[in-house]
């Protein structure tokens, strides 16, 4: 079935699948080696699980069949990062834990209720006191940056008011220039030109954007400063936050040095 509530019998999870990429790193985090048996071709880290633990598909095609002869006692999803069919399908064998995060107060949430789950209660608490603790110095940045942020490219993706990469774009001191739109929206190049945007971020995440796509960029965008940055940084709501608030304050920098040259 699909949780809604942590169990009241404080029961903890010991044979777990988890099926997205920033949560599996967070399980990683909290040492649960031998209790994580399966996860996706995209839980890249931490790098030693990605090579040695069994590969059950991509986050949006799950290979159900595998899943079920694994008889996990939980099954760690997302509502956003999977599709709403395999997580019914495979909440009719087990149960799943299905996350939604939003924002930084979502994140930390969510890595307390996973400690709770999975007997690392303790570690979860120190996790996200230091989580809060960082992100409270990064917030020390007070001019916001007019900046877009694309996600991919052919159609070109943003991101709305209503999405987790929003939130962190706050906490990185920019302004969000298509703050008055929702989800992932497909926008235009004139889009962005008229946007009022000092900076465009290019995305390492989803799409692979490179080093390549900037030249392209800036010259179809003039005085628009194009950066690749790091969307894990941005996208990733587990123990990656723990090195977001930093890069963040970096990131500001070094818009910020371009914007008092121009």
């Amino acid at each position: 079935m699909i949780l809604d509530h942590l169990p009241k019998d404080g029961k903890i999870y010991s044979r777990i699948v988890s099926v997205v990429p920033s949560q599996t790193e967070l399980l990683a985090y909290f040492g649960l080696n031998e209790e994580v048996i399966a996860i996706t071709k995209f839980c890249v880290h931490p790098e030693k699980w990605f090579r040695s633990k069994k590969r059950i598909g991509g986050t949006k095609n799950l290979h159900l069949d595998e899943i079920i002869n694994f008889q996990p006692d939980l099954i760690i999803a997302n509502k956003e990062e999977n599709t709403k069919e395999d997580i019914e399908t495979l909440a009719e064998k087990f149960d799943v834990w299905v996350t939604e995060v939003d924002d930084l107060d979502g994140a930390v949430n969510m890595i307390s209720d996973l400690g709770l789950l999975t007997g690392k209660g303790v570690e979860a608490g120190k996790l996200v006191a230091e989580i809060k603790a960082k992100f409270a110095t990064a917030a020390t940045n007070t001019k916001k940056i007019p900046a877009a942020y694309l996600i991919w490219n052919s159609p070109l993706m943003t991101v709305g008011a209503d999405t987790f990469i929003h939130d962190m774009m706050k906490h990185a001191g920019l302004e969000n220039v298509f703050a008055d739109k929702l989800r992932y929206p497909e926008v235009l190049i004139e889009d962005i030109k008229n946007s009022g945007c000092d900076c465009l971020l290019l995305s390492t995440e989803p799409y692979p954007f490179s080093q390549k796509h900037i030249e392209n960029f800036e010259a179809e965008l003039p005085g628009i400063k194009v950066l690749l940055v790091d969307g894990e940084m941005f996208s990733w709501y587990g123990s990656r936050l723990l090195l977001s608030a930093d890069y963040f304050q970096e990131l500001h920098k070094k818009i910020s040095s371009f914007s008092n040259r121009s």
